[in-house]
C-alpha cells in the first residue's frame, strides 16, 4: 500500500482483513480432546487458569435452541447480553434461568476490577465479574473463540488485565478522521479489551469538533456535536472512556487564527506558531470556556490539558525574548519566578478547571518541569512520551516525585504519519518482543518498584503528514502494533508465543 515502509508492509502482508480480536491473558485448562483450550480462541499468557479435572466434556457451541440470559440481579447486564447474543446469532432471553446451550452473565465474585471468569460446563457457559467491564471481557473472549474454532473447549479461564488503562490515541485534529471510523476503532479496540479512547481535537492545523462558546475556531471539516454524542454513547456500551484533549498553552494554532490579539509575540513583534500569550487574561478566559464546554459534552473521569511544546521555553532566554511573560510571572509569583513558573501555573490553573468539572487532568510529560518556583499538581496524571523536549526529564524523576504515568513511550507507541522527524512507523513484533509498560522512555525499563505507579498505556496516532496515509491506510497500519499494546498493557510479562505464533493466532480470529 502507498504510505506504508517494507517493514510495515512485510507485518501486514496476509493480514490486511483481520479483524483483531484477541481474548488476551488467561490460560485455560486442557480441553476433554486434548487440546490446548487456550489455542482455540486466545492467548496463553495471562492470569493463569482454575485446574478442575472435573471439566471434561465436548465444551459449548451456538446452537439455534441456545440464547443469552443474564442471573437474577444481575439485569444491568443486559447490554453485554444483548451485544453477545447479536454477535453469536442466538436470541437473547432476559433475566430468566439458564437452561442446557444457554450462556449465562452474572455480576459477583471478588476478584480484581476488569476480571473474569468464564466456565464452560455440561453444554453451558457461565461468565462471572465483579463489574460490568469485567462480564464484558468475558464476552470477548467466549466471541473470540467461536469466532476462531466455532465453539468454546470445555474449561475455566480466570482473566483480569495488568493495567488499568489501556488504550488508543488518535489526532482528529491534523487530519479529520470521520464519526464512522472513529466507531470502527472503539469497537476493534473492544476486542482487544482496551478501554481508553484518546481524543486530540484540537491543534495548529484544526478545531476539530462543534462549539457552541466558540463556534469561529472551528474548522470546516469537524464532527458535529451529535455525532460526538453518538460515538460516546458506542464506547459506552463498550466500557471505553473517551478522554478529549484540548492542548495548551501550544498547539492552539487552529483556535489563535480566530484570535490573533492572544498570539504570543517574541521582543521583535513577532508571532510564534501556535502559542497563546498567558501573560493576558483573555487567553486563560478563552481556554478555560472551552475546557468547561467540553468537560459538559464528554462524560468520563479525565481531561487532557496538553501543556506540551510551548514555544516560549525553547529559545536561550526566554525572559529575554519574551518580557512581558517574565513581568507577568514575576508579579504573580514573585521576583525570582521566571517564564517556566508562569507556564507551569498555567497548567495547574488549568488543571483546577477540569478538576472542578469532575475530572483528572492529564498532561504531556515536558510540561513537567524541575528546579523552579511552581510545581505542578501531583493529581494530574503525567503522560510520559519524550525525553527529547525542553522540559522533558527521566521518567524515574516523575516517578521517584510519587507522581502516576501513563506510557505514550514515542520509541515504539508513536504512529506518526510520513515518518518525520526520524519517526518510523512501529511495528508489532517489535512491541511484543521489546516493550512493556516499564518501558516509558527509549528501551530501557525503570525499576520494577515503580510498577504500580504506572496506570498504563495508549498507542498513538499522531497526524503530521497528514496526507501521506488514507483513514483506510491507517486503520490498517495500526491493526498488529495495537494488538501487540494490548497485549502487554494485559500481560507485561514475556510472552509465551512467538511473534508468529501470536500473528497466526491474531488471524485466526478474524
Amino acid at each position: 500500500e502507498p504510505g506504508l515502509d517494507p517493514a510495515r508492509a512485510e507485518e501486514l502482508a496476509g493480514d490486511v482483513d483481520v479483524q483483531p480480536s484477541l481474548r488476551l491473558g488467561g490460560r485455560v485448562v486442557d480441553d476433554a480432546l486434548g487440546h490446548r483450550a487456550g489455542a482455540a480462541h486466545g492467548l496463553l499468557e495471562g492470569a493463569g487458569a482454575v485446574e478442575d479435572p472435573g471439566l471434561v466434556g465436548p465444551g459449548w457451541r451456538p446452537v439455534p435452541a441456545a440464547g443469552v440470559v443474564v442471573a437474577k440481579g444481575s439485569e444491568a447486564l443486559a447490554d453485554e447480553g444483548r451485544l453477545l447474543a447479536g454477535e453469536l446469532k442466538i436470541r437473547y432471553r432476559g433475566a430468566v434461568a439458564a437452561r442446557p446451550g444457554d450462556v449465562e452473565l452474572a455480576l459477583g465474585g471478588a476478584g480484581a476490577a476488569e476480571s473474569y471468569r468464564l466456565t464452560t460446563r455440561d453444554n453451558r457457559v457461565r461468565i462471572t465479574g465483579p463489574d460490568e467491564a469485567g462480564v464484558f471481557y468475558g464476552t470477548r473472549t467466549l466471541k473470540q473463540s467461536v469466532r476462531g474454532t466455532g465453539a468454546m473447549p470445555e474449561g475455566v479461564v480466570d482473566d483480569a488485565p495488568a493495567k488499568p488503562q489501556r488504550g488508543l490515541n488518535v489526532d482528529i485534529a491534523r487530519k479529520f478522521f470521520s464519526a464512522s471510523w472513529i466507531e470502527a476503532r472503539l469497537r476493534e479496540m473492544a476486542d482487544l479489551k482496551l478501554n481508553q479512547f484518546g481524543l486530540h481535537f484540537s491543534d495548529d492545523q484544526g478545531f476539530r469538533i462543534e462549539s457552541d462558546t466558540h463556534p469561529e475556531i472551528v474548522s470546516a471539516q469537524h464532527l458535529s456535536k451529535a455525532e460526538v454524542r453518538r460515538i460516546l454513547a458506542l464506547a459506552k456500551t463498550l466500557h471505553i472512556t473517551v478522554v478529549p484533549e484540548i492542548d495548551s498553552p501550544g498547539h492552539l494554532g487552529a483556535v489563535l487564527r480566530a484570535h490573533p490579539d492572544l498570539r504570543l509575540l517574541n521582543v521583535q513583534g513577532v508571532p510564534r506558531q501556535g502559542a497563546i500569550d498567558i501573560s493576558k487574561p483573555g487567553s486563560a478566559r478563552l481556554v478555560d470556556e472551552l475546557l468547561r464546554e467540553y468537560a459538559g459534552l464528554f462524560p468520563g473521569g479525565w481531561f487532557h490539558v496538553g501543556a506540551d511544546e510551548y514555544q516560549a521555553l525553547t529559545v536561550s532566554s526566554p525572559e529575554t525574548s519574551y518580557p512581558q511573560l517574565a513581568t507577568a510571572a514575576r508579579q504573580k509569583y514573585g521576583p525570582q519566578a521566571r517564564v517556566q513558573d508562569l507556564a507551569e501555573g498555567w497548567l495547574d490553573d488549568r488543571a483546577a478547571v477540569v478538576r472542578d468539572a469532575g475530572k483528572t487532568a492529564k498532561a504531556w510529560n515536558d510540561g513537567f518541569f524541575r528546579g523552579g518556583i511552581v510545581t505542578a499538581d501531583k493529581d494530574i496524571e503525567v503522560e510520559y512520551w519524550t525525553g527529547k523536549e525542553i522540559g522533558a526529564r527521566p521518567p524515574a524523576e516523575y516517578l521517584s516525585e510519587g507522581r502516576k504515568v501513563v506510557n505514550l513511550n514515542d520509541e515504539y507507541l508513536y504512529y506518526v504519519l510520513g515518518q518525520p522527524n526520524d519517526f518510523v512507523y512501529p511495528t508489532g513484533r517489535r512491541i511484543y518482543e521489546q516493550w512493556t509498560p516499564r518501558v516509558l522512555r527509549g528501551t530501557t525499563a525503570v525499576p520494577a518498584r515503580y510498577d504500580a505507579q504506572i496506570l498504563g498505556g495508549r498507542f498513538a496516532v499522531w497526524c503530521d503528514l497528514a496526507g501521506s496515509q488514507t483513514q483506510a491506510q491507517v486503520a490498517a497500519g495500526i491493526r498488529m502494533p495495537l494488538t501487540a499494546t494490548a497485549q502487554k498493557l494485559w500481560d507485561a510479562r514475556k510472552p509465551t508465543l512467538t511473534w508468529e505464533q501470536f500473528r497466526t493466532l491474531a488471524a485466526q480470529v478474524r
